[in-house]
């Protein structure tokens, strides 16, 4: 059900790639930023127009130049220790994704390691949150056949492979 893959997310063929985004949407550094770069400026543009997102929250656009259709915006939380809602900030930014990923007839999705980077949550936790979150949404049962967490770099699929196999 869920799949953990080494890979650039920006080359994945799956119906649509979730971006850790900030929640203005119009880019920054990491995933953000490769996302960006890839899909074109008809991504800022449209991204413009949405007006920002709120944290733990997402927003869809056209995938432009990506292989995905569609790019999800999922922000999620900055850490500042576990105390301030991060744990249900992140989930909801991956059930928000999931969400719309259902709602625009997606059967795949790609996801990077939401909050991991700058944002400065623990990969372990976050990995967690993450898989228990996609877990519960419960993907097959909408038509989503292929969920995956795409890893950019050794550490991170380490991570989220163990986060699968303890809640799986």
């Amino acid at each position: 059900m869920i799949r953990v893959q080494l890979a650039d997310i920006t080359t994945l063929e799956v119906d649509a790639i979730v971006n850790a985004a900030n929640s203005s949407l119009l880019g920054g550094g990491g995933v953000d930023g490769a996302i960006h770069r890839a899909a074109g400026p008809e991504l800022l543009q449209a991204c413009r127009e949405l007006g920002g997102c709120p944290t733990g929250e997402a927003r869809i656009t056209d995938g432009f130049r990506l292989p995905a259709r569609f790019v999800i915006h999922a922000v999620g939380p900055v850490w500042r220790g576990g105390n301030d809602r991060e744990a249900a900030l992140l989930a909801g930014a991956y059930r928000s994704a999931l969400e719309l990923a259902h709602d625009n007839q997606c059967r795949s999705i790609a996801f990077p390691a939401i909050s991991c980077g700058v944002y400065g949550y623990p990969l372990e936790q976050a990995a967690d949150v993450a898989v228990e979150t996609i877990i519960e949404f419960d993907p097959p049962r909408r038509n989503i056949d292929d969920v995956r967490i795409a890893a950019f770099s050794d550490n991170v699929a380490e991570a989220f492979q163990a986060a699968v196999d303890r809640h799986l």
